[in-house]
């Protein structure tokens, strides 16, 4: 099911690398370059550390269903339901989360602790990181998940 997305993020300099990256097929956040930290939504300075050292980088685009609802109202015209949102944790670093749809399953099927990764649908100028059901998490878990996995290189 394809949602109505009549609500696109403005890119701005902070974002639009977040917004773009999906066009090459990866998901990227800021980290910080002093201590590692992942830093979402984009911010100029690491939360942690205070460093002004912080980049884009790539990560593996996997991760966890934290939580998720089921949503049977249609909020605007086009929008069919029911439909998923979920709360995705990415595996390299706890805190690092996205709020997201799932696709490509029945939305019965979802559960918390499910591994997922991510696929990007372009909308105008702007690639939306959607997931779906990992079948290379081969029942991971997450607790055997890789936190302790690094980011891909960019």
């Amino acid at each position: 099911m394809r949602m109505p997305r009549n609500h696109l993020p403005a890119l701005t300099a902070e974002n639009e690398f977040f917004w773009r990256a999906g066009e090459l097929g990866v998901l990227r956040f800021m980290r910080c370059q002093a201590c590692g930290h992942y830093v979402h939504p984009p911010l100029p300075i690491c939360p942690v550390c205070k460093s002004r050292e912080v980049r884009d980088e790539a990560v593996s685009g996997r991760g966890t269903v934290l939580t998720y609802t089921i949503n049977h109202q249609v909020w605007e015209p086009g929008l069919e339901a029911p439909y998923l949102i979920a709360i995705v944790e990415m595996d390299e670093q706890s805190g690092l989360r996205l709020t997201t749809n799932i696709v490509n399953c029945d939305i019965q099927a979802v559960s918390i602790g499910m591994r997922v990764r991510v696929l990007f649908e372009q909308c105008v100028d702007v690639w939306l990181p959607l997931f779906e059901p990992d079948p290379d998490s081969s029942g991971e878990t997450s607790a055997q998940s890789a936190r302790s996995n690094t980011a891909a290189n960019p």
